[in-house]
């Protein structure tokens, strides 16, 4: 794909797009922040004193320029970037009341609260969507707006293991694991981002917003993939199986001389090409390992006779040699060396921004590339209320003297 300079590419995909963002953790903040990062006005909605409860979510905290803790944890940051804060008190008619106002000039409302929670502060979709009939209202929950367990609260872990992740994460003889990182938020925020980019695309046809309904342990369920359809054609469970893949092998985890490495063999060629430079060409001849099927299911013979030849080099040499001939592979980077690695650092996956503090702070930026439009916002994660005289002012026309009030009776901050 061709690179058209920066200063010569067109608007964000998404400028003009104002999003009202009620989410506090977890899920939420994640289509704010991907929406931010499409070019939309992103305005996070935080309760005045604390604000999202992710801000407290450390150590570690980014530190100012004196080297002390700002009230922004590493946690806040990896999902608020882009965004604008505003400190209201949604439990205040006078909070209402500003939102309300601010639905007017919004396209998108994303919230997580409990099911029903909103509706007492009329901030729930039909609350707000008589007041904008076009607007597009996403509610991210643990289970869903019905269902038995609609008012039951869920985060991540309990539906990466209600889910069925951790039924096949992990090694076989030991306890089910999760996931490094909060798989089941990330999901729902990707499942959230796209429903609202297609209600988005319909209400510009029709002139109407929606309700999207995404629940953690849909977005999970949905997630198993090959491992539910594995399942539900076969009437066999899945169970964990380490590294190694259901439905391919070799492809797994494996110990070199001085480490670990992955060795991906997707299709039969691969195999005999691993087999030729690996100096073990008997097993592409044996008749046991001729297709993948029978790599599969002769898995406990072939694994133990490819562990021993990788085991003989070194984790680089088998990288080089196998490269030569196409056979995916590749070592197992700890998260410095994935920052330091040349290509991840020519992709300009790293930003620096700097926080309101004044220190410089580098974030891993939005992976996606436009050749024509640009990216979203590069605001920084905001701190609490940063942005609330800015919004009150620029948007609903609110002067100094009526925010001095607002302030007063703690409805903002």
């Amino acid at each position: 794909m061709s690179e058209t300079p920066d200063a010569e590419k067109e608007t964000a995909p998404l400028e003009g797009v104002r999003v009202l963002d009620l989410s506090r953790v977890l899920a939420g903040p994640w289509v704010g922040q991907s929406l931010a990062d499409l070019g939309c006005d992103v305005i996070k909605v935080e309760r005045p004193g604390c604000g999202d409860d992710t801000r407290a979510w450390g150590p570690p905290f980014v530190k100012d320029l004196d080297g002390k803790d700002t009230g922004e944890s590493a946690y806040y940051m990896a999902a608020n970037r882009g965004k604008r804060s505003l400190a209201v008190d949604i439990t205040k008619p006078e909070g209402q009341n500003l939102l309300h106002q601010l639905v007017k000039n919004c396209d998108v409302v994303v919230e997580n609260f409990k099911v029903g929670g909103l509706k007492k502060y009329g901030l729930d979709y039909q609350s707000l969507s008589a007041i904008n009939p076009k607007l597009v209202y996403c509610s991210i929950t643990g289970f869903g707006q019905q269902g038995p367990y609609a008012e039951k609260a869920g985060y991540d872990l309990m539906i990466q293991g209600m889910g069925g992740l951790m039924s096949i994460t992990g090694e076989a003889d030991r306890q089910p694991m999760k996931v490094g990182v909060a798989v089941v938020d990330l999901f729902s925020g990707m499942y959230g981002l796209s429903a609202i980019l297609a209600a988005l695309y319909k209400c510009q046809r029709t002139g109407r917003g929606d309700h999207i309904d995404i629940a953690l342990m849909d977005c999970q369920a949905a997630m198993l993939a090959n491992q539910a359809t594995n399942y539900l054609v076969s009437d066999k469970v899945p169970h964990r199986k380490g590294n190694a893949h259901p439905n391919i092998s070799p492809y797994e985890v494996f110990e070199t001389s001085d480490g670990y490495m992955i060795l991906a063999v997707g299709n039969d060629r691969q195999f005999v090409e691993f087999c030729h430079v690996a100096g073990c060409s008997s097993l592409a001849e044996d008749a046991l390992f001729s297709t993948n099927t029978l790599r599969v299911e002769n898995r406990d013979i072939l694994v133990p006779k490819v562990a021993l030849v990788l085991k003989d080099q070194a984790t680089a040499h088998w990288i080089d040699i196998l490269g030569t001939v196409k056979v995916p592979c590749g070592p197992i980077n700890d998260i410095s060396q994935v920052f330091s690695d040349p290509h991840v650092q020519q992709r300009g996956i790293l930003k620096k921004y700097t926080h309101p503090s004044g220190v410089t702070q580098e974030l891993v930026s939005t992976p996606i590339k436009y050749a024509k439009s640009k990216s979203g916002t590069e605001l920084p994660p905001p701190i609490l209320g940063q942005h609330t005289d800015e919004i009150l002012r620029d948007i609903l026309g609110v002067d100094d003297s009526e925010i001095a009030k607002l302030r007063n009776l703690g409805a903002v901050a």
